[in-house]
């Protein structure tokens, strides 16, 4: 006759480990801090908007591009290194978007993204 093993559960193996919050304090947390971020995103000026920096990002996108454009990002992240600016590219890229969109928004037609993407 076979001996059945007697195995943990899945809420064994997978439970928080020390130090770390309940799951449902941890998703209310969150939730908190994404109102916390709408609310002042919506309230500063096109002028003032900044990248969402050091934070959990839920959307994901994939950018191609040419060597010399990484090589160029990958300077700029060691030109900010050298500055005491700790950055990875994803980082600059994101900064970078939200330079680009609050130009966007406070010149219209007029704005830097616009004129660079019309000479290509």
């Amino acid at each position: 006759m076979p001996r059945r093993v007697s195995l943990p559960g899945a809420n064994e193996l997978f439970r928080p480990t020390a130090g770390t919050p309940d799951p449902a304090q941890e998703k209310a947390a969150t939730t908190t801090k994404a109102k916390t971020a709408k609310g002042s995103q919506a309230s500063t000026s096109a002028g003032q908007r900044a990248g969402s920096g050091r934070v959990r990002h839920d959307e994901k996108i994939t950018v191609y591009v040419s060597t010399e454009e990484l090589m160029a990002l990958e300077t700029a992240r060691l030109t900010l290194r050298s500055q005491g600016i700790n950055a990875d590219r994803g980082r600059i890229v994101r900064a970078s978007v939200a330079m680009a969109l609050a130009d966007l928004e406070e010149n219209g037609q007029d704005c830097r993204l616009a004129r660079l993407l019309t000479t290509d």
